[in-house]
């Protein structure tokens, strides 16, 4: 969950002996829950959202914009007794102002508290986040009121000693977000911590409003309609009569035949640039019928693939059909 933390205020930073014999005296808190600590920096432009996105998908407590002098403060919290916070990601650059110059010596500080942490550095050409700028219409934290080429250039002169002590430095120069995704969690995540997609197959009735939170939406009002059948018109489309009712004109196995070709190709392109969440959703007249039928059987589908976790909702379900 993405949040900003409210922290007690901190002490001067130690100068650098005191930091080296804080770091031999301090010890773990044996209570810390804390196993990772992820700290994303570089150019403005170049792509330090995308990279807090993969982490936050991969259940990481993210904290954006924080000032390096308060990173020390935030893990402090994190580690004492009762936190359950296992893994967290901030975000720190020049948007924290004077505090930046702060931030290598608190990455050393770290490691006085015994917390396994990692250094992220985003960095793409000139050319590449001037453009960006210019596409965005945003001013550079660096030059409000000057260009963007001489605000990347100062920037890049104070984030020169901080690159040579990240521990990985990726350059985003022509990446797409969806490849700067999987580079990152390619690096970063343990293979059994990457995102998988929650994809939810959801039936609904076009009667009773549109789906609000679908991603795809499908009409399958042209097959025939179980409703008309007075012995039918009482069941869902979990009763097998239901099923048979639809499916004897052959036109339900043909949705399928082109249906399932389309949904594996999706499927697996969103798979593959990280997707957390999809919503799929089915429409029939009602929601209790053909729409219902249809997204179990998707469901069923798909529930045994590898990268995804499959839920199917019905949200008219239980709405009483009225009189055909």
């Amino acid at each position: 969950m993405r949040a900003m933390a409210v922290l007690r205020p901190l002490r001067p930073l130690r100068g650098g002996s005191e930091r080296r014999s804080a770091a031999k005296a301090a010890k773990p808190a044996a209570e810390s829950r804390l196993g990772d600590f992820v700290v994303i920096t570089g150019f403005s432009g170049a792509g330090k959202s995308t990279a807090m996105n993969v982490f936050e998908d991969a259940g990481y407590f993210c904290v954006d914009n924080l000032p390096p002098e308060m990173i020390r403060s935030l893990v402090e919290l994190f580690m004492h007794t009762g936190s359950k916070v296992e893994r967290a990601a901030v975000v720190s650059d020049v948007r924290g102002g004077v505090y930046f110059e702060a931030l290598r010596a608190v990455v050393d500080d770290l490691d006085a508290l015994g917390v396994g942490h990692q250094v992220l550095f985003l960095e793409a050409s000139e050319q590449t986040l001037v453009t960006r700028y210019k596409e965005t219409r945003r001013r550079h934290p660096l030059a409000p009121d000057g260009s963007v080429a001489a605000g990347v250039a100062s920037e890049r002169a104070m984030l020169a000693p901080l690159r040579s002590r990240a521990d990985a430095v990726i350059d985003t120069t022509g990446m797409s977000a969806a490849t700067l995704r999987a580079k990152i969690a390619d690096q970063f995540l343990p293979r059994k911590a990457a995102a998988r997609l929650a994809l939810t197959f959801m039936s609904f009735g076009f009667k009773h409003g549109p789906p609000r939170e679908e991603d795809l939406a499908f009409d399958v009002r042209f097959l025939s309609n179980p409703h008309y059948e007075p012995e039918l018109r009482e069941l869902t489309g979990h009763d097998e009569r239901v099923l048979e009712y639809i499916a004897r004109d052959g036109r339900l196995a043909e949705l399928y035949e082109y249906l399932h070709g389309l949904l594996d190709f999706l499927l697996a392109q969103y798979v593959s640039e990280g997707r957390a969440h999809l919503v799929i959703a089915i429409g029939c007249t009602g929601g209790r019928h053909r729409s219902v039928a249809i997204a179990e059987h998707l469901a069923e589908r798909y529930r045994e693939h590898e990268h995804i976790d499959v839920a199917v909702a019905h949200r008219d379900i239980d709405k009483q059909p009225r009189g055909g």
